[in-house]
């Protein structure tokens, strides 16, 4: 039995936050789970990939993040209820669908949840995601806590099925991948996934005139969930005093540890809410009235603040409401509580003794980095071979985004998934360059389609390489419809990348393995001749992560690439400079610097060894 199946117990659970989330819908009954994987959502899909059969549930890995929220919704609207993740630019891609989803509503209860990066750990950027909810006149609940995620999952879904609606559980970094106690309930009995639909095209089929009519029910549904929020438990009034602050998911811990540390847990009254939209503005007007001020703790942009200045508006109360600005609370990047603690001082007007900050060596730099044997190393080593520094280099996301770093310095403009192929169109049009675009297996699925057919259509003047290494690797190894390796060994892929492309209309189509170097090299310079000629280029460099591999056919290496000591090294450190496997390092022996294998590091791809004469392969 999967240790998140275990019946009630007295005894907490020790859960991820994410876990918690996946709990919480196994005891709300769900029965179908859709999703694409984005840190730091990427274990909720996880877990019930591992659970789902034993579950009785249907779980996929959608090819995005939209299609996951379309196949939920249909699920919900037949009855079943239904639960996706993503992060936060993952909900920019479903925006479409989700936006019109919330005139629809649903039949069953759906959760979409929406995990914000603050600090951008593992993002583009620094988004938001509060103001979907608020655009879209969708419910909100932020947890704080494991444990809150955990049961803000079950309101969720009470609230999606009693109002009709798609529900958002938004949560960060820190609540999705910190661990806590949680006090779990009971699984019903699984149902399975079986849904019943009636059609109803007039509240179903978003035409024009159905919108209309749906856009005053939502209107009216808002109300009702306004009335909903004010009187949910999740927000809640704690502490005396005529100091008040405002504060939310994993920020009121931060206000907790700041007041406790300050010792103001007696002159300080807090605001907590969990619902956060619609906002309960008769509970926060009812907040301000008994406070002189008010400071709002929150993560990123103003969104409570902004409710609390019209509420305090609206109610004629003459309340200083501060937050975001001044030098408070910073908009930019995570909280902390000694960042909390100074914003309290600051607006409060109250000394107190700064935290001594003891200040640690400065460890070494060691930045993310292409994993020893990656063939995305080996491709990119032979495209600069063969193209140099003239081209532009357009990537995408996934693990070879690393190839901006150098020695490899393969990257060069990115703005979000499936990117790489659209603005690479757009620089063979306004350059005289050549412009090689580079995107990942699921990356490809997930967003370079629609960018590959537009390039055909428009005789882009483009070498695509899609970078084939037969898995999602950068969210933890989950599959995609291209993928080939399996537990069981290999299989033919439900999705042939070749046949794919060349559906595209693209007819200059070559596969290689990048491990393979001359080779390589000769089919990236025949390509390179012909990019005179208009039209889109596509060659598949295709050899699997050898983490994934190892992990899952339990391939082992039997040989070890070593400096052979018996060929002469002319110490040019261009395996260095130019290829850079972390596998190297470098002694210095009398006084001159040489450069050496790690065993325990090298993978046995053999690349170094086709480039330099000097190294040669042990067998072990």
């Amino acid at each position: 039995m999967h240790e998140l199946l275990i019946p009630q117990t007295s005894r907490p659970q020790f859960l991820l936050g994410n876990e918690a989330i996946v709990r919480g819908a196994l005891e709300s009954g769900v029965g179908f789970v859709a999703a694409y994987p984005g840190t730091p959502s990427s274990e909720i899909i996880d877990r019930f990939a591992q659970l789902g059969d034993e579950a009785g549930i249907y779980v996929e890995y959608s090819v995005n993040e939209k299609v996951s929220v379309e196949v939920c919704g249909a699920a919900a609207i037949c009855g079943v209820k239904s639960l996706c993740a993503m992060k936060h630019v993952g909900l920019n891609v479903a925006a479409d669908a989700f936006m019109s989803l919330a005139y629809v509503g649903v039949k069953a209860g759906m959760v979409i949840v929406v995990a914000d990066d603050p600090s951008l750990h593992s993002s583009q950027n620094e988004q938001d995601s509060r103001y979907y909810a608020k655009l879209s006149g969708v419910p909100m609940l932020e947890p704080s806590t494991p444990q809150e995620a955990y049961r803000m999952t079950l309101e969720a879904f009470r609230i999606s099925e009693k109002f009709g609606t798609p529900c958002l559980l938004r949560t960060t970094t820190r609540i999705n991948h910190c661990r806590g106690p949680v006090e779990i309930g009971s699984i019903p009995p699984a149902k399975g996934f079986s849904g019943e639909f009636k059609k109803d095209p007039f509240n179903l089929v978003l035409i024009p005139a159905v919108g209309r009519k749906l856009r005053l029910v939502l209107l009216e549904r808002t109300q009702r969930l306004l009335e909903e929020s004010e009187g949910s438990p999740l927000n809640f009034i704690s502490g005396k005093g005529d100091l008040g602050v405002i504060t939310s998911g994993v920020s009121y811990l931060h206000v907790l540890d700041a007041l406790i540390g300050m010792g103001l847990e007696d002159r300080t009254r807090v605001l907590k809410l969990g619902f956060t939209y619609p906002q309960p503005k008769a509970l926060i007007a009812q907040f301000l009235g008994g406070v002189k001020k008010a400071l709002v703790v929150e993560e990123v942009e103003p969104f409570i603040e902004e409710a609390a200045k019209i509420c305090a508006q609206e109610s004629k109360l003459l309340v200083d409401i501060a937050g975001k600005g001044k030098g408070l609370i910073p908009q930019a990047f995570e909280l902390d509580s000694v960042k909390v603690k100074n914003a309290i001082g600051k607006f409060f007007s109250i000394d107190y003794e700064q935290p001594k900050v003891h200040q640690a060596p400065e460890l070494p730099q060691r930045p993310p980095n292409l994993c020893p044997g990656c063939p995305h190393r080996a491709t990119y080593y032979s495209v600069k071979k063969v193209f140099g520094e003239e081209a532009v280099y357009p990537t995408d996301i996934g693990c070879y985004t690393l190839g901006v770093l150098p020695p490899l310095k393969m990257a060069d403009f990115l703005i979000c998934m499936g990117s790489g192929v659209s603005t690479a169109a757009g620089f063979s049009k306004v350059l005289d360059r050549p412009v090689v675009a580079f995107i990942g297996d699921s990356t490809f699925f997930h967003a370079g389609i629609p960018g590959l057919v537009n390039a055909v259509s428009n005789d882009h003047r483009i070498l695509l390489v899609i970078l084939d290494n037969g898995t999602t690797a950068m969210t933890g190894h989950q599959p995609h419809p291209g993928v080939e390796l399996t537990p069981k060994g290999r299989i033919e892929p439900k999705v042939s990348l070749e046949k794919l492309v060349r559906g595209c209309g693209v007819s200059r189509v070559a596969r290689i393995n990048p491990l393979q170097v001359k080779k390589s090299q000769a089919v990236l310079q025949d390509f390179k001749d012909k990019m005179n000629e208009p039209g889109v280029s596509v060659i598949i460099s295709k050899s699997p992560c050898p983490l994934f591999e190892a992990r899952i056919v339990k391939k082992r290496k039997k040989i070890v690439f070593r400096t052979d000591e018996s060929k002469s090294c002319a110490d040019c450190k261009k395996c260095l400079t130019e290829l850079g496997c972390p596998a190297f390092f470098v002694e210095s022996s009398g006084g001159v610097e040489h450069v050496f294998i790690d065993e325990s590091l090298c993978s046995g791809c053999s690349v170094c060894s086709q480039i330099c004469d000097s190294i040669s392969p042990k067998r072990i």
